[in-house]
C-alpha cells in the first residue's frame, strides 16, 4: 500500500485537472465536480488495488486471525493448569517449571510471563 502512495498521488492530481477542465466544459458546480472527482478516484485506488493484489483488509487480516487464537490457547492453558485439580496434568504443571516460575499453577506475582507473551503477540502482529 505505501508503494501505490507516490502513484495515487500522481493519478489523483491528474485527475483533479481532468475533473476541473470537465467541470468548465460541462458547467458544473463545485459540489458536482468533488462528487466525481472522489468517484473516479476510488475508482483509480480500487483497480491499483487490483492491479497490485494488496487490498487494505488483507493487512488487518493477520489480527482478526491471531487474537481470537491467543485467547483460547490463553484460556485452554489457564483452564489446563487450574481447572484439573489431583489429576496427572496438575501434578506435572506444579512441578514442570523453570528459573523463577517453579509451579506452573500459581499465578506469576512478577507478571514477567504475562507481559511477554503480550509483547511478542505485539511484535508479530506488527511485522
Amino acid at each position: 500500500l505505501e508503494n501505490l502512495q507516490p502513484e495515487i498521488k500522481k493519478l489523483a492530481e491528474r485527475l483533479r485537472y481532468e475533473v476541473s477542465v470537465r467541470g468548465k466544459q460541462q458547467g458544473w458546480s463545485e459540489k458536482v465536480a468533488r462528487f466525481h472527482f472522489k468517484k473516479n478516484l476510488r475508482r483509480i485506488i480500487t483497480e491499483l488495488y487490483v492491479r497490485d493484489n494488496c487490498h487494505p483488509f488483507k493487512a488487518t487480516l493477520l489480527v482478526w486471525v491471531q487474537i481470537p487464537m491467543w485467547v483460547c490457547v490463553s484460556l485452554a492453558l489457564r483452564n489446563c493448569s487450574v481447572g484439573a485439580s489431583g489429576s496427572e496434568v496438575q501434578e506435572q504443571f506444579s512441578a514442570g517449571g523453570a528459573l523463577w516460575f517453579t509451579d506452573l499453577t500459581v499465578p506469576d506475582s512478577t507478571w514477567i510471563l504475562p507481559v511477554s507473551l503480550g509483547l511478542m503477540n505485539f511484535l508479530i502482529v506488527e511485522v
